[in-house]
């Protein structure tokens, strides 16, 4: 089971490989930038030196609003970095990474001395946190909200994807597993996360991406075939 949306291209590719793959969301998002502060947004945007993204829902919520093609965008995890290459100039991403640390690296690099967050209101600390230590200015927006949908599930699931801290609070809600379920995390923090509620076993991404967290669980199940 994964626990959000990952395209019907990406489960017939599992199908083709004897995994089938129902896709239960246990969150939802939804627009929370008010009408006034975009105003105010659109109108500095010019001025914006960097701005950075850590979800693609953040790049949505506000593509069709703002024009960034000439400010610098740092964004962290694959998904987040396709948003970016889709509403914007593939040559206006001056930074990318797979977590916190090494973005916040990046950006030290840069010699960027102000940044603009465009996040969740779920979002992490550690980015702004690590950026601030180094005395770069960090404005945050708030620009969609996060929403736990928790429900029972009545299926038993050999696997179960979780791509956020979020889905995984959501899930464990409502729901108790047996041991033999193996849990599957696109990053360590969505795996820290369900070791707050799971002993099972836990095997995450290499890379913080859907199609290679699929890809993981898939070659999970050829070399450790299940037997019922």
């Amino acid at each position: 089971m994964c626990t959000r949306n990952i395209g019907n291209a990406l489960i017939q590719d599992a199908s083709s490989k004897n995994i089938a793959v129902d896709v239960i969301s246990f969150i939802k998002t939804e627009p929370a930038l008010k009408s006034e502060v975009l105003k105010e947004v659109q109108e500095r945007s010019a001025d914006f030196e960097a701005v950075i993204f850590t979800s693609s829902n953040a790049v949505e919520a506000i593509a069709m609003s703002l024009d960034l093609q000439k400010t610098k965008i740092f964004c962290i995890g694959h998904a987040t970095k396709r948003s970016v290459i889709k509403y914007f100039k593939e040559s206006s991403i001056a930074g990318f990474a797979d977590n916190a640390k090494e973005l916040a690296h990046t950006i030290l690099n840069a010699n960027v001395k102000q940044v603009t967050f465009f996040c969740g209101d779920l979002r992490r600390d550690e980015l702004p946190e690590l950026l601030k230590k180094k005395n770069i200015g960090v404005n945050e927006i708030i620009v969609y909200k996060t929403i736990i949908t928790p429900q029972k599930i009545e299926k038993k699931y050999d696997g179960i994807l979780f791509f956020s801290p979020s889905a995984v609070k959501s899930f464990f809600e409502k729901n108790i597993l047996d041991g033999q379920t193996v849990l599957f995390a696109i990053g360590s923090t969505t795996a820290d996360k369900i070791r707050k509620f799971s002993k099972n076993k836990i095997v995450v991404s290499d890379v913080p991406d859907k199609t290679t967290l699929l890809n993981k669980a898939i070659s999970y199940f050829q070399t450790n075939p299940i037997h019922h």
